[in-house]
């Protein structure tokens, strides 16, 4: 079945009665809200987010944690279509933990390479290896008075899911409410669009004795995978703020064979990067990001959605962890995508877009578009004389998305220079010999400790249009909007690795963030260039 223009969003309420009230959650965005039975309030702490997208099908993979009464809840999420059980299943709690590390903005450090050593002509890279190959029954009653249907009903692990209709959101708002859940006040009126637009509603009880928790006590739900087909898809972003009265992060990976993504209806930005930081960004590389991001967003006026990522899973330069191995694509949605996906498994284009907004700053649900390539972010000499690298993002009509948020740290030469001819800017390991170390991602972006880091102690770069003072406005938005080239800085040349790797219209709903774990092992270079005289 196929749906035109289908949405996602979730709410969510515990089950049980509890008069206590939970501390406000750290602002990650959710797809919808929580619903409980009882009266105490939850609210949302983390979802994480993967769409892959080819033709019409879609296959979406969300992982939530919460904070809240420790009883039985439920999640609701507006979707296109009727599932059926065949259309959803549990994945394992770490699925997003290496497509997240992956996307991560990297911290990279290099040392200035001996000017007067002999030119010995090296490999223009090193690679990593590739990646290996890894081998219920429909009710119609419940509130039919109510304009409301249940449409199918099934069990998938922790989760008793039922499928609702509904041709009025009061009436399903009164139906929830009459079946013991306790909504957020207001509900109806976010419904309300969804209602109209004849989305149907995916209600997934969960039985919190069966879930896993963390060393925090938090319960662990396991994600969950359901694909559709729709022509167009938007992210309901509007219907999570019912349970985060603060700013919320929302991180979307969107997988497709080959394209970019970025949204239709609101500015398109990219973050900075190619930017040379100071010593002190490699203790406090997170809360450095974030200062970063939080400048880029204040900079677009505060309504902008910041592409971070754009690259191929099967390769990466520098790899803070080695490529999305076919396996994980699999789960992630390759098996879903219909007959002849089994071309992509070596390797699809995934773009990390990062937005943080509230109530304030978001009026309207995202819609998402396919985008022209870009690239940027690479240790890419852009002119030999003076060693400068590429700037921010530059369009690459033809080519491969290769774009990624990189900051260096960088350690010139302090010895003796005795030649009549010594070669500066070149970048490699440690004096001594050895790679450079393994980058650094900055990982759980929406825990970063925000107010920590002034960017004028750490930028050594200046970037266009972004004060880094605490104590001035930030600057017009100019270059920080260009569809063609995002304000960065000018770096000298460097080192560099890589790994080989192998259109429609696109709208979502959901929240998004993530967690961590591989390091990769490495793969680097000793970059060796003469300056043209």
């Amino acid at each position: 079945m196929r749906a035109h223009g289908w949405i996602v969003g979730a709410m969510v309420w515990s089950a049980a009665a509890s008069a206590a009230m939970w501390p406000p959650a750290s602002g990650r965005a959710f797809c919808g809200f929580y619903v409980s039975s009882g009266s105490g309030e939850l609210l949302n702490n983390a979802t994480q987010v993967a769409l892959m997208r080819n033709g019409l099908r879609t296959v979406l993979t969300m992982q939530n944690a919460y904070q809240g009464p420790p009883q039985d809840f439920a999640m609701v999420v507006p979707v296109p279509v009727v599932l059926q059980q065949e259309n959803v299943r549990t994945l394992p709690h770490d699925v997003f933990r290496h497509l997240e590390e992956l996307t991560a903005p990297r911290l990279v450090e290099y040392w200035e390479q001996d000017p007067c050593a002999p030119d010995v002509p090296t490999p223009d890279m090193v690679q990593m290896a590739p990646p290996t190959t890894a081998t219920a029954e429909p009710s119609g009653g419940g509130g039919a008075d109510l304009g409301v249907r249940i449409e199918a009903q099934f069990v998938v692990g922790e989760y008793q899911i039922v499928i609702l209709s509904a041709s009025q959101s009061t009436g399903l708002e009164t139906w929830l409410r009459q079946n013991r859940y306790n909504i957020p006040q207001g509900a109806a009126a976010y419904l309300a669009p969804y209602v109209r637009e004849q989305s149907k509603f995916f209600v997934a009880r969960v039985d919190i004795q069966r879930v896993q928790r963390d060393p925090n006590g938090r319960a662990r739900l396991s994600p969950l995978r359901f694909h559709y087909d729709a022509d167009a898809f938007r992210l309901p972003v509007r219907l999570g703020l019912l349970n985060a009265p603060e700013k919320q992060d929302l991180i979307v990976y969107v997988l497709h064979p080959q394209n970019r993504f970025e949204v239709a209806n609101y500015p398109n930005v990219f973050i900075p990067t190619n930017l040379e930081v100071a010593n002190a960004a490699r203790e406090r590389f997170p809360a450095f990001y974030a200062a970063l991001f939080d400048a880029t967003m204040r900079a677009a006026g505060g309504r902008a959605v910041v592409t971070e990522y754009s690259w191929q899973t099967s390769g990466c330069d520098p790899c803070p962890t080695p490529p999305l191995e076919p396996a994980e694509l699999t789960t992630l949605g390759l098996d879903a995508l219909g007959p002849g996906s089994e071309q992509f498994q070596y390797g699809m284009n995934v773009t990390r877009l990062h937005t943080r907004y509230d109530r304030e700053t978001l009026t309207e649900d995202l819609v998402f578009r396919e985008a022209a390539p870009i690239v940027g972010g690479r240790e890419h000499v852009v002119n030999q004389q003076t060693g400068a690298l590429e700037e921010g993002a530059r369009r690459e009509e033809g080519g491969a998305n290769n774009f990624q948020a990189r900051y260096a740290i960088r350690h010139r030469w302090q010895g003796a220079v005795s030649c009549n001819s010594p070669r500066r800017g070149v970048w490699g390991g440690p004096p001594g010999g050895g790679a450079p170390p393994q980058p650094q991602p900055a990982r759980d972006l929406a825990n970063a400790p925000r107010g920590s880091v002034s960017l004028g102690d750490v930028l050594l770069t200046p970037v266009p249009g972004i004060q880094t003072s605490t104590d001035v406005q930030h600057g017009a938005a100019g270059s920080i909007t260009s569809p063609e080239l995002m304000a960065a800085g000018r770096g000298p040349r460097g080192c560099n690795c890589s790994v080989a790797g192998a259109g429609q219209s696109l709208a979502l709903g959901l929240g998004a963030l993530a967690t961590t774990g591989l390091v990769a092992a490495g793969c680097w270079r000793v970059v060796r260039r003469r300056r043209r005289r």
